[in-house]
C-alpha cells in the first residue's frame, strides 16, 4: 500500500490557538513577538538540498556560500547540485572549489546513497513520514539526525518536530519556563508533549525567542542563528 502524500506545511493559525492554550508562558512571548508565517511550497531536491546542508556544516555562511557556487558552477545543471554531477566532479576539482576531504567523502556517499534509493526522491519524499525520513537520511556520511529535522521543519513544513538537541531550542524553554538550568535533550522532549501536535511552531518561537531576549549590540556580530 502506497502511504498517502503529507501535505507540506500546517495551518499556522490553528497551532498558534493550540500553543497558547496549552502553554500561558509561551503564549505571552509568542504574543510579544507576534505571528510566525513561513512558505512551505518551494520545490526543491532532497540531493541538492542534502549536498548543501553538507557543505554548510562548520561554516560562515559567507565561505560556505562561496564554495557552493563554486561547485555549482562543476555541475552539469546550473545550480543545482545533482548525484550525477558529483559523480562526475573529481577530488581535485571539489578540493579547488574549497570542499574538504571529509565533505567530499559526504558528497560521494550522498550521491551512492542516491543510486541505492536509500534518499528518497522528491515524490518518495512527499509520502514518507517524518522517522522514516530519519532513518534513511541519517545513513548518508555527514548528515545526522539534526539536519533531517531541519529539512523537515524548513523544507518541508512538518508540523510536529521538535530538534531537543540543538542549543537554541533548549535555551529558548529555559527562557521561557525560566529553569535553572539548561533542559537535557530527553527532559525537553518530555516537556514538549504539551506543544504536540504543532511542535515545529513552537521551535520556531523558541529560536526567536532567543533572539529576543538576547538583542545583539551594535557593535557586535551578529551570531548566526541554529536555522535561517
Amino acid at each position: 500500500m502506497v502511504n498517502p502524500v503529507i501535505p507540506r506545511g500546517f495551518d499556522f493559525g490553528v497551532a498558534h490557538a493550540h500553543l497558547s492554550k496549552r502553554d500561558k508562558k509561551l503564549a505571552k512571548w509568542m504574543q510579544r513577538i507576534g505571528p510566525i508565517e513561513r512558505d512551505f511550497t518551494v520545490r526543491f531536491d532532497p540531493v541538492d538540498a542534502l549536498a548543501r546542508a553538507i557543505l554548510y556544516q562548520q561554516l560562515s555562511g559567507k565561505a560556505a556560500a562561496t564554495i557552493v557556487g563554486r561547485i555549482e558552477k562543476l555541475m552539469p545543471r546550473a545550480g543545482k547540485i545533482t548525484a550525477k554531477g558529483i559523480d562526475a566532479a573529481s577530488d581535485e576539482a571539489l578540493r579547488a572549489a574549497g570542499a574538504s576531504r571529509n565533505k567530499i567523502a559526504a558528497l560521494r556517499d550522498l550521491a551512492a546513497k542516491s543510486r541505492e534509493g536509500i534518499v528518497p526522491t522528491p515524490a518518495q519524499l512527499a509520502r514518507m513520514p517524518d522517522q522514516d525520513l530519519i532513518d534513511h537520511l541519517t545513513q548518508v556520511r555527514g548528515i545526522g539526525r539534526w539536519t533531517v529535522e531541519m529539512l523537515l521543519m524548513f523544507r518541508l513544513g512538518r508540523p510536529d518536530v521538535l530538534p531537543v538537541h540543538d542549543l537554541g531550542i533548549r535555551k529558548g524553554a529555559q527562557i521561557v519556563h525560566r529553569f535553572d538550568d539548561l533542559p537535557a535533550p530527553l527532559a525537553l522532549q518530555e516537556f514538549g508533549e504539551r506543544w504536540v501536535p504543532f511542535r515545529t511552531l513552537a521551535s520556531f518561537y523558541l529560536w526567536k525567542i532567543v533572539e529576543a531576549a538576547n538583542p545583539p549590540k551594535n557593535d557586535a556580530k551578529t551570531a548566526r542563528r541554529s536555522q535561517d
